[in-house]
């Protein structure tokens, strides 16, 4: 038994409450790994910078 089968084995003995706290924990650490390319990071910088200078654009929903 590969050490995957081995860990999805006992995920699936865990009390749900237990499993939905390991989901949490899982996304959390993967997302942690991401890398943020410096395209986006350029992205979001011109973007904080727009928005310090005012050139913003409001949109305000139609009432129904």
């Amino acid at each position: 038994m590969s050490g995957v089968q081995e860990i999805e084995k006992a995920i699936r003995s865990l009390p749900r409450s237990e499993a939905e706290r390991l989901h949490d924990w899982l996304a959390d650490y993967l997302e942690d790994q991401l890398e943020v390319s410096e395209e986006f990071a350029a992205r979001i910088d011109r973007g904080k910078k727009d928005i310090a200078e005012g050139r913003v654009r409001t949109r305000h929903q139609d009432k129904a």
